[in-house]
């Protein structure tokens, strides 16, 4: 996503990468240590591995939401102050 700081849509977009990785990884790391003791016990250690990565790609994506609300409210804002300052203008006649 595009937010108008360069440097925080950076910093949001490789936190977001960097909690996906951790999410592969840590799912597949737990596939591979635990395949040996049998495929479902391999497969419930590859979601709970998953958890910690994924609870980061969620509040990535919640922090993103909220920073593009701001900007909406904040134009939405800049517009409803300019549509007054017309009306006013317009009421000084």
């Amino acid at each position: 996503m595009r937010l108008k700081s360069r440097t925080l849509s950076f910093l949001i977009n490789f936190l977001l990468g960097t909690f996906w990785a951790v999410a592969v990884l840590g799912a597949l790391a737990a596939f591979f240590r635990h395949i040996d003791v049998g495929f479902f016990y391999a497969l419930a250690g590859m979601i709970v591995w998953a958890i910690p990565g994924l609870f980061g790609v969620l509040l990535m994506e919640v922090f993103l939401a909220a920073f593009e609300r701001t900007e909406e409210l904040r134009h939405q804002t800049r517009l409803l102050k300019e549509i007054k300052q017309r009306l006013d203008s317009r009421s000084d006649r």
